[in-house]
């Protein structure tokens, strides 16, 4: 009898203790969305919305009235077409190609180099990495500024510099030949801290004993760097080329205060670009300047997807 009598409490307690459960679970769940609804309301406002409003833009025959009225004609893709067939839309894309690729490759070149100066840890070496931090920290507006500044044909110190040793002044910003390589230079020198930072903290990352190992194997400089510094501080690598590919895509500041594009579309890439289709004449074209944006939108994400390949292809291996 007391055995019949205790099965039913023992189920009333079992089930008590699922309810309590279910109960924390629920609990949790709740939780965790009230922590994540921040983060998610932050992206639908600041990046949803405007991807879908740019891509909205770009698919209809906006003018000023029909901007603020919102009454503007469905278009499809007449804009995009309109950006092919623009003469400017070759010498853009292979000019956005060429100050990507090049800014990228001197960047992170001279950043490892200098990461791998600054880890051997010697006197004032913190110092002189937060010195290397200045061109980071100054507003952008100010390091064009500089730039222009010191490239300018009459009086600029680069000039002057290259007049003490017996060459001619170069018209750094005015010439078609040398714009594009001016916006380079000044992209690549805003862009080493960064580079230099990321890989400095990977190679904190890599164990001593890796190293000593190496060199009990009879490994010298050049082979450590390249057996084992390198292949340890790929990932690190490939999210700083990643990073720096999305930034160098967009960079808009620099190019527009030195050189505006020119001379004659010199120095024109599709930041430029799509901004002197939407704000930059009298007649703004907002749909082909969105066009162009979202083919830097595209361009950016081609690359993100295909970081994320390479990444599951070196997890699986």
């Amino acid at each position: 009898m007391s055995r019949l009598t205790q099965t039913p409490a023992r189920s009333a307690r079992a089930a008590s203790r699922g309810h309590r459960a279910a109960r924390a679970r629920s609990g949790s769940q709740w939780a965790a969305w009230a922590f994540l609804a921040p983060v998610v309301l932050y992206l639908l406002v600041f990046y949803a919305y405007p991807l879908y409003r740019n891509v909205e833009l770009s698919l209809r025959n906006y003018t000023v009235r029909s901007f603020v009225q919102g009454d503007a004609p469905f278009a499809g893709f007449a804009n995009y077409a309109k950006v092919f067939a623009d003469a400017t839309f070759g010498p853009a894309l292979w000019h956005t190609v060429v100050f990507t690729l090049v800014s990228l490759a001197f960047q992170f070149t001279i950043g490892l180099a200098l990461a791998l100066f600054f880890s051997r840890n010697f006197r004032l070496s913190a110092t002189l990495r937060a010195l290397f931090l200045v061109p980071w920290l100054l507003p952008l507006i100010v390091s064009a500024s500089t730039w222009s500044w010191m490239l300018n044909s009459d009086s600029g110190v680069v000039n002057a510099a290259l007049s003490w040793i017996g060459i001619g002044p170069v018209n750094w910003l005015t010439s078609p030949d040398w714009a594009l390589w001016s916006v380079i230079i000044a992209n690549i020198w805003i862009g080493i801290p960064f580079n230099l930072v990321v890989l400095y903290s990977g190679l904190q990352a890599i164990p001593a004993a890796v190293y000593e190992a190496a060199a009990l194997d009879g490994a010298n400089a050049w082979q450590r760097f390249w057996k084992v510094t390198f292949p340890l501080l790929r990932p690190v690598s490939a999210i700083t080329l990643l990073l720096g590919l999305v930034y160098t895509l967009k960079v808009f500041d620099i190019i527009w205060i030195m050189t505006k594009g020119g001379p004659s579309g010199a120095s024109t890439t599709f930041a430029t670009w799509s901004y002197r289709l939407g704000f930059g004449n009298l007649v703004p074209s907002f749909g082909p300047g969105a066009a162009v944006g979202n083919l830097l939108i595209v361009m950016a994400l081609v690359f993100g997807l295909v970081y994320i390949r390479v990444q599951r292809r070196q997890a699986l291996t």
